[in-house]
């Protein structure tokens, strides 16, 4: 893997996300109602209206805008919140914090419970294993994220058992590490359960055409242990493409995390997107989808440089 390779990936991602700094800004310009009168509210004079309008320079062309606020960006002024009048960038890290241990969660569980699930169903094909395991996969596949969600609730919250909170976030300075782990269980399993579904299916489908492999069958005829041909020969094989899946299920997370953070009242990125859409909020609005965005690029440049540790075939110029 060589330096050039990383550093052509790093001007894609830049100019990828110029364009996606374009289409954000305009796109937000064009969305109903007047972020002036969001402000003021429904009651406000025509004069105290556009009086703010001037202030916020929203009444300038367009194309000038967007150069003043690119050009903030560029020197780390991303603006400030119209609706609660803080700088955009340090609540859109404080909520992006928040998710990114809620995402880091998920993905751990998922990465421990979805792929020897996956093999597991591969090495036991036709069994009792493998059908229940293809079959919740298919049920968590099919269950969107908000019902998901509301089972955990039932189940988990109900007066009599109280074993979880129903939602919220306590930071560990405020409660401590008990009560910080207690409410991140609930969203966390819900996104597990929906991921941990795609992952498993994709694993035990590649480990399927793996262990079918002519070289498989040699390691088996050298006299390897099952389970050393199964984890140490057929495993890294079949793994390039459950680790597409994992990248594009950032994609996924990020969908994710804005449905589940809402159900649960989670005050992360995904609670703060929804929050700065009501209230027309386009300073905010506009640093969160452009940070989601560098997020996603950012987990599709690493995707690329795990393939070459996984597969030391593979070779980037």
């Amino acid at each position: 893997m060589s330096a050039e390779f990383i550093l052509k990936r790093l001007a894609y991602i830049i100019l990828t996300l110029f364009l996606i700094s374009a289409a954000i800004f305009f796109v937000t310009q064009i969305l109903p109602g007047n972020a002036a009168q969001m402000i003021l509210g429904e009651h406000a004079a025509p004069g105290q209206i556009e009086e703010l309008v001037i202030k916020l320079g929203l009444n300038r062309p367009i194309i000038v805008q967007y150069s003043d606020w690119l050009g903030g960006i560029l020197r780390g002024d991303w603006g400030t919140s119209l609706a609660i009048g803080q700088p955009v960038l340090d609540l859109t890290l404080t909520a992006l914090a928040r998710s990114a241990v809620l995402a880091a969660v998920a993905l751990i569980l998922v990465t421990i419970v979805a792929i020897p699930l996956g093999v597991l169903a591969a090495d036991r094909q036709g069994r009792p294993t493998d059908v229940a395991v293809s079959v919740g996969s298919y049920v968590g596949v099919s269950l969107p994220e908000f019902v998901t969600a509301t089972l955990l609730l039932v189940i988990f919250t109900r007066p009599e058992l109280g074993l979880f909170p129903a939602g919220g976030y306590v930071s560990i300075a405020e409660g401590g590490v008990a009560a910080f782990l207690s409410h991140l269980v609930l969203p966390a399993m819900t996104l597990t359960i929906v991921m941990t579904a795609h992952i498993s299916r994709q694993t035990r489908s590649e480990m399927v055409e793996v262990l079918e492999s002519d070289y498989v069958r040699t390691a088996r005829l050298k006299g390897l242990s099952h389970r050393a041909v199964l984890w140490r020969h057929a495993l890294p094989n079949s793994l390039l493409p459950t680790i597409t899946i994992i990248a594009l299920d950032v994609g996924y997370l990020i969908g994710g995390i804005l449905v589940v953070e809402e159900v649960f009242a989670y005050p992360g990125i995904g609670r703060l997107m929804i929050f700065a859409i009501q209230n027309r909020d386009l300073p905010l609005l506009q640093c969160v989808a452009l940070i989601i965005s560098a997020i996603y690029a950012i987990a599709n440049l690493i995707a690329d440089l795990s393939y070459a540790l996984v597969d030391r075939r593979i070779k980037y110029d």
